[in-house]
């Protein structure tokens, strides 16, 4: 794979300006344009606030200049402008009043009704998408998730080059929303874009070749993986780095993982896990960016057991795993699946009453480690993750037999080779040295241990 441009592609790279300049110097209106209906028929569980909350977050993000955030309540959605005339001009003279530069609107909107509100309002606009793409393209730092941003975000420039004054100017990263040349570059512009998304699809084929045998390589080595998914921000990466001693990224931000992160983990009893930390999931997420972390998602698909981690000190915390439950469902994945564990998080944010609420209907402090009741924990202060763990090994216990083994006191090489490649679970010694072992062993792993240790006595069947 090739990373040298062609003249038109490092053209538009050498038009970009430096995104941290360019962000902080954006001052920004954010509008939630919702429909009143949808509540009404239950379609919106989430508060007005909560969603608008979420949008500046998201403008935050990439450390654009949020001034003012405005939620606008609408009865059906106008096919020209999306908001009706009357709020398009009363914003129009906000705009105008605080010298805005760029507004975000809290939607899909398609490409007129994009080029509409910029003329009326005479300032940039981008909507949720837009600005989704533009996170997804500062985030990502893999090679295959970089190149899938930058394909869905030609796509969705493409469609958009009617402007009489935007430009893609945007080739690794950057703000494809800000400035350009003018209509005279439209016509090239759809040639470069067409010409670099056929070269990306070139180089995805390689990148996803090298992927697959890299999955299979992984496969000789088959430890059990644990994938950590949820809504953004709900504290995954902060569980991950407590359960791996880890330092991936964890910041109160969204979308601070975009790309895949897996670390091997020993747990109490000596089973060595994968653990594996993914992009959160939002509402509305472009369905063009699923496709974007693709590995990140194979991850989940493959993983023995996932840890849903929802944020309970969220007030809209049930709409979110509403979300990831669906999302999860298009991966093919049903929210009850056995090998779920609900983990609720960020138990170091809740009052007393909740946190006593939430601790009597979690299995948090149950004797049952095999519980399919959530677990209520806090990543941060690593409250409740012993139990979290405890149920980790009991989901993968599940699927293993147990053994109770004899050793002789010299037979140190067998023992070793237990430690090894078996979870020792119970270890006695009698007075003469003998040594008497509980053992759990993973099913692939089965047949070198019973050639090995013939006498061995099962204890307990997997499934």
């Amino acid at each position: 794979m090739s990373d040298v441009l062609t003249p038109g592609e490092a053209r538009l790279q050498a038009m970009a300006a430096p995104e941290g300049e360019i962000a902080a110097a954006t001052h920004t209106l954010v509008v939630g344009p919702y429909l009143a209906r949808q509540a009404a028929r239950g379609e919106a569980s989430r508060s007005t606030e909560a969603r608008l909350d979420e949008a500046a977050g998201l403008a935050a993000a990439i450390e654009l200049d949020v001034v003012e955030t405005i939620a606008v309540s609408i009865q059906r959605i106008r096919p020209s402008t999306y908001l009706g005339k009357g709020r398009v001009e009363e914003l129009a003279g906000l705009i105008k009043a605080q010298g805005l530069g760029l507004v975000v609107m809290d939607c899909a909107l398609s490409p007129v009704q994009q080029r509409n509100l910029e003329k009326a309002w005479g300032a940039k606009v981008i909507d949720r998408t837009g600005l989704i793409l533009e996170i997804f393209g500062r985030r990502a730092s893999t090679r295959e998730g970089t190149l899938q941003v930058e394909h869905a975000h030609l796509a969705y420039q493409r469609s958009r080059l009617v402007r009489s004054w935007t430009h893609l100017e945007r080739q690794r990263g950057g703000f494809g929303f800000l400035g350009g040349p003018g209509e005279t570059q439209i016509e090239a512009d759809r040639r470069m874009i067409q010409e670099r998304m056929t070269k990306i699809e070139r180089e995805l084929d390689g990148v996803t070749r090298t992927r697959g045998l890299h999955r299979t390589s992984r496969a000789r080595v088959p430890y059990p993986i644990v994938a950590l998914v949820g809504y953004t921000n709900a504290g995954k990466s902060t569980l991950f780095n407590t359960l791996t001693r880890a330092q991936v990224l964890a910041q109160d931000m969204l979308f601070a993982t975009l790309d895949p992160t897996a670390r091997a983990t020993k747990l109490p009893h000596g089973e060595t896990v994968i653990l594996s930390d993914t992009v959160g999931f939002i509402s509305e997420l472009p369905t063009s960016l699923i496709a974007a972390f693709r590995a990140t998602l194979e991850d989940v698909i493959e993983a023995d057991i996932l840890l849903h981690v929802r944020d309970v000190s969220h007030e809209d915390s049930a709409a979110q795993a509403e979300d990831v439950g669906g999302v999860l469902r298009e991966l093919g994945i049903e929210a009850s699946a056995d090998r779920i564990i609900e983990v609720w998080n960020k138990a170091d944010l809740l009052d007393e009453a909740e946190r006593t609420r939430l601790l009597n209907l979690s299995g948090t402090g149950r004797s049952d480690r095999d519980s399919a009741a959530p677990v209520l924990v806090s990543a941060l202060t690593g409250e409740g993750l012993p139990a979290l763990i405890g149920r980790i090994e009991a989901r993968i216990a599940r699927q293993r037999s147990t053994f109770a083994v004899v050793l002789p006191p010299e037979d140190g090489a067998a023992l070793h080779w237990l430690y090894e490649n078996a979870e020792v679970l119970d270890r006695r010694e009698e007075e003469g040295g003998t040594i008497h072992l509980a053992i759990r062993i993973a099913p692939e792993k089965e047949p070198r241990f019973l050639n090995r240790f013939g006498g061995a006595k099962r204890l307990h069947r997997a499934g």
